[in-house]
């Protein structure tokens, strides 16, 4: 399913050395430090391993963030900024804004970041979860988001009903697979539908430059799911021997599926941050047009033969509600903190003694951009689920 779905750039990030000559005072502070320049290039790693899976990935993110809240959470029993927060200058590029990075000098600006990445991390290992946590933590930043970067609350809400848009997809697949009931595949539909456009909708105020590529690919998904849904609509209506009225939610049907079949030509041909899906070339996309195909023209026959039915001028209003196979997204929660990180330890680490930091470099180290894995895609099966 590579080619089902868009994706987005990973984040790229400028190397951390985590090097406080003077500041860590004791073998202890020295060891945190070390410790969390090693998992996080690890982490990195992770990110661009092919052999990388969910468990693996867990337990990286596990490690690190437990050191990193060394950096964050109130060590000394006090309820003041942890004294280590604003020591290390962290950089990271933006999904949608190029090469271009972001700079702050906050180990929380390091923590959402880090976090968005292993969320996208987990959308693209599902095609061949985004949480709560990271809306605890963005309001503590220091310096807010800029418009169009990927701590803005419109990039965020977009990732995280896209995540759950496209989890319901699977959901719809298995349903058809599994031939459950022609009601709850239209209402799963249009509830899926329904959330592309809210992603869509979201993300309609920024600029078209970085934005545009993205919304075609929601807009596309959006017309896809409703010609799903007045599909199997009209399945329903017409075995309650409502056949003009079957008729019309399939001829809506068709035009809906037409209307996506454009959106994919516009989206392939849009210029923006991403992979290009394919999902016109897809068995599921193209399955679809046969079942809607053959649903009407069985639908005209019987309304020939047997019902006569006067066929509606509008469309049926689709007032669908799916009672069960919603899927629910999963609470995401940062990690303990590392036993590493005592009140002992942290009382080691002396800022008075001044420590070298990116800052102090003359010189600005760019940030390249993740060199991603070319993972060739399996052959479709027309989304059969096991």
């Amino acid at each position: 399913m590579a080619h089902w779905f868009h994706r987005n750039p990973l984040k790229a990030t400028a190397t951390v050395s985590f090097n406080f000559y003077g500041v860590a005072g004791s073998p202890a502070a020295n060891k945190i430090c070390n410790d969390l320049r090693t998992n996080r290039v690890r982490l990195l790693e992770m990110f661009t391993d092919v052999t990388c899976n969910p468990e693996i990935m867990k337990n990286a993110t596990d490690v690190y963030f437990s050191l990193l809240q060394g950096f964050i959470s109130s060590l000394d029993g006090t309820t003041q900024e942890n004294k280590m927060r604003f020591i290390q200058n962290f950089k990271w590029t933006d999904t949608l804004q190029g090469n271009t990075p972001s700079a702050q000098q906050d180990a929380v600006f390091e923590l959402v970041s880090m976090a968005f990445n292993v969320a996208l991390w987990y959308t693209k290992f599902a095609s061949r979860l985004a949480g709560k946590e990271k809306y605890v933590h963005i309001p503590r930043l220091i310096t807010p988001a800029e418009k169009g970067r990927d701590l803005e609350p419109r990039v965020i809400d977009a990732y995280i009903i896209q995540c759950q848009a496209e989890a319901q997809e699977v959901t719809i697949a298995r349903a058809i697979e599994l031939k459950h009931n022609a009601t709850l595949i239209a209402a799963l539909a249009f509830e899926t539908a329904n959330f592309y456009q809210k992603a869509d909708h979201t993300l309609n105020t920024l600029e078209p430059e970085c934005s545009s590529k993205w919304r075609k690919y929601f807009q596309l998904k959006q017309h896809f799911y409703m010609a799903y849904a007045f599909c199997y609509h009209g399945q329903t209506l017409l075995a309650s021997d409502k056949c003009g009225e079957a008729i019309r939610s399939l001829q809506e049907a068709e035009k809906c599926y037409s209307h996506a079949e454009v959106l994919c030509k516009e989206y392939r041909q849009t210029k923006g941050p991403g992979t290009t899906a394919k999902p016109s070339e897809q068995l599921f996309f193209l399955k679809l047009g046969g079942v809607i195909k053959n649903t009407l023209e069985k639908c005209q026959r019987e309304n020939g033969f047997i019902y006569f039915h006067k066929i509606p001028v509008e469309a049926p209003q689709l007032e669908l509600k799916a009672s069960y196979g919603l899927a629910e997204p999963i609470p995401f929660e940062l990690p303990p903190l590392s036993e590493q990180c005592t009140p002992e330890v942290y009382a080691t680490f002396d800022l008075t003694k001044g420590a070298k930091n990116d800052k102090a470099k003359p010189k600005e180290e760019e940030v390249k951009p993740v060199k991603e894995p070319d993972l060739k895609p399996q052959k479709d099966t027309g989304c059969v689920l096991s």
